[in-house]
């Protein structure tokens, strides 16, 4: 049995020797250590060996112990060792010892805590980026300049809305004035008696019509007053037709017109309800823009219904009221000019502070007393002077001349054909063409 034994291990020491434990076979963990030069000091250390065969194929493995250099102080060295420092030389295994080495050995063998501890690859690699974080850091130094020049950008930036502030203001026209172009007996005065009256008329910027009849945009346009034109849209049953007949009448010249209002005081007659005129706005804005036209749209009414139906100022462009201090029985001629003021603001207030634009005030120069409000020649002159101390801008006197197509009534206090600043027509009151 022991000579068995015997030729069993003489058998396992040949093939062992054969599979030659060295060179490329040696499936060691080939990592660099860390570069540096050390003091050694030999102690045993535990190394565990595989063998191979020629095909790669794992045979057997061993123990053995051998004097490792221990590093202990460490000067900078530029020469990686590529190479082992073990101690043995004999490529004969070495039996395993009888006793096992100490507890020391789970600090593993010097060539595997290298390995672990400095692989060269990503050390090489995660050099690599220490370059980056050089080249990003010069980025915020160009940034400063750049991020510093947009502060002259946005200080010259402030006083861009000083431009714009004109343009909030609405159509800042200074002063302008109503007119009709109808005889006494409701009908059209032509070319001729419409240049005739208007040709007295001085110091306004504005002149605004109610309506698109009679040819009146053509007549005076052609009258050639140098005022820019208020043009009303009377029918909102009929905006389509009525916007073609502007647009031809100004000839695509859409420089003449200041502002076109869509329906006269609607909503405070019972004639149409808000949601109607609103629509007819937005319809009127719509084809008027189709046509060339960018300038303002509003609707007109009196100071109570805009006030009370703040919509209607929404839609529009800015606020358009019709306001007669006459018909407050409170209101003196003189106190006419604070009267419309006030209503100026109410409705401003209403509309939450939308810009409000006078587009009739007045007084009669003759009819019956409502109250403090009493017509006259007198009067008609107190009242247009403190109106037009009070409100410099933005405000439509009513009328050029009196208005004797219309009737007059106990509801208007008899004065409805007497608002004409400058008398009755020159052209007369009957048909002169």
């Amino acid at each position: 049995m022991k000579a068995g034994l015997f030729t069993l291990t003489a058998v396992a020491l040949l093939q062992l020797a054969i599979a030659q434990p060295h060179g490329l076979q040696e499936k060691r963990h080939r990592h660099h250590r860390r570069q540096a030069v050390v003091e050694q000091v030999d102690y045993l250390v535990e190394e565990v060996i595989v063998f191979v065969d020629d095909n790669g194929n794992a045979v057997s493995t061993t123990t053995v112990l051998e004097n490792a250099p221990a590093p202990t102080v460490a000067s900078a060295s530029t020469t990686p060792s590529s190479s082992f420092s073990t101690s043995t030389t004999s490529t004969t295994p070495v039996p395993t010892p009888t006793s096992t080495p100490s507890a020391a050995a789970p600090s593993t063998p010097t060539t595997l805590a290298t390995s672990t501890s400095a692989p060269p690859p990503p050390p090489s690699s995660a050099a690599a980026p220490s370059p980056a974080p050089s080249s990003a850091a010069p980025s915020p130094s160009p940034e400063p300049p750049v991020s510093s020049a947009p502060a002259p950008v946005a200080s010259s930036s402030t006083p861009a809305p000083s431009p714009s502030a004109p343009a909030s203001s609405g159509p800042g026209f200074g002063k302008g004035v109503s007119y009709s172009p109808y005889n006494a007996d409701n009908s059209c005065k032509g070319p001729k008696a419409v240049a005739s009256d208007l040709a007295g008329l001085k110091g306004y910027e504005v002149i605004r019509l109610y309506g698109t009849d009679c040819g009146q945009i053509a007549n005076v346009v052609a009258a050639g007053t140098g005022m820019k034109l208020f043009i009303g849209i009377f029918d909102i049953n009929s905006i389509q037709s009525e916007v073609q007949t502007i647009a031809s009448a100004v000839n695509g010249d859409w420089s003449l017109v200041q502002t076109v209002s869509v329906g006269n005081e609607l909503v405070n007659s019972g004639s149409a309800s808000v949601g109607a005129v609103t629509a007819a706005i937005s319809t009127a804005r719509t084809l008027l823009k189709a046509a060339g036209y960018t300038g303002p749209v509003v609707t007109v009414d009196t100071m109570v219904a805009m006030q009370n139906n703040p919509e209607l100022c929404i839609a529009s462009d800015f606020c358009a009221i019709n306001c007669h201090a006459f018909f407050d029985s409170n209101t003196q001629a003189s106190g006419a000019g604070a009267f419309v003021q006030g209503w100026i603001e109410k409705v401003s207030q209403a509309a939450n502070g939308k810009l409000t634009i006078v587009t009739e005030t007045g007084w009669p120069s003759q009819g019956d007393p409502n109250g403090a409000a009493v017509p006259s020649p007198q009067n008609m002159q107190t009242a247009l002077s403190s109106i037009e101390s009070t409100i410099t801008s933005n405000v439509i006197l009513y009328s050029a001349f009196n208005t004797l197509w219309k009737t007059n009534s106990a509801a208007t206090f008899g004065a409805e054909q007497y608002w004409g600043m400058y008398g009755n027509p020159p052209s007369g009151s009957v048909n002169t063409s």
